[in-house]
């Protein structure tokens, strides 16, 4: 592998926050899942009707919760400790990427990356992924699903883990206005967190699938092989 085929693609406070983020979802995920399993049901509106529910479960295995099976008091501790770290990390990651260039530079897609929707859904189908010049960046569908977790999922997951909180919702009652009801926000902060975790698998299986060694050591080093073009 030579030089000219090494680039430096992520930022040391774009590596930074990541590994945050990887351990901070999850521990709020397995969190989650031990608070969700004190009553592991859904509903709509302010109140849970027991015997009318949206959904209802047995509840997740002891195997995917922490701290510890049954523990609802830590478990509500964990996660409430490590939301407020996933908020400041976001924070912090939102302004630098405003501020240091990053959002337009690296992840606003041009007219030119909509055009080429079709061909990166195709290249992805078929399991091809840029190389070259090519793959110095972010391709299209990166941008628009990085843009819509940043912008849209992790914001409305904090929102409605904020409006099931009854002394926020005392200071902000337009919180749950907003939401339709305490269970409401209970039932969209569920949906929104397997929605992220859903997002989590994909992206996983594409660095599976375009190169373990080669993504892991640019979220470690911030060096990426871009490879060969022509191969």
């Amino acid at each position: 592998m030579t030089k000219d085929r090494l680039v430096y693609r992520h930022r040391i406070w774009v590596r930074i926050t990541h590994w945050i983020n990887v351990v901070c979802m999850t521990i709020l995920l397995m969190s989650g899942l031990q608070i969700f399993n004190a009553h592991p049901a859904l509903y709509w509106g302010n109140a849970s009707y027991f015997a009318d529910p949206l959904v209802a479960i047995s509840g997740f295995p002891a195997w995917a919760t922490l701290p510890g099976s049954e523990w609802l008091a830590m478990g509500r501790r964990w996660h409430f400790f490590f939301a407020w770290l996933f908020v400041v990390n976001g924070v912090v990651y939102a302004l630098l990427a405003v501020l240091g260039g990053h959002l337009r530079a690296d992840l606003a897609p041009s007219r030119q990356d909509l055009r080429q929707i079709g061909h990166s859904i195709r290249q992805h189908l078929r399991l091809q992924f840029p190389k070259g010049a090519e793959a110095k960046r972010c391709n299209v569908l990166q941008k628009l699903s990085y843009l819509g977790v940043l912008g849209l999922l992790c914001p409305l997951i904090v929102l409605a883990g904020l409006a099931m909180s009854p002394q926020l919702d005392a200071g902000y009652p337009w919180l749950l206005w907003l939401l339709g009801g305490r269970q409401s926000a209970r039932t969209i902060h569920f949906i929104s967190a397997f929605s992220l975790l859903a997002f989590v698998v994909v992206h996983l299986l594409m660095v599976l699938a375009s190169g373990v060694w080669n993504n892991i050591r640019s979220m470690i080093t911030g060096w990426y092989d871009i490879g060969d073009e022509h191969v």
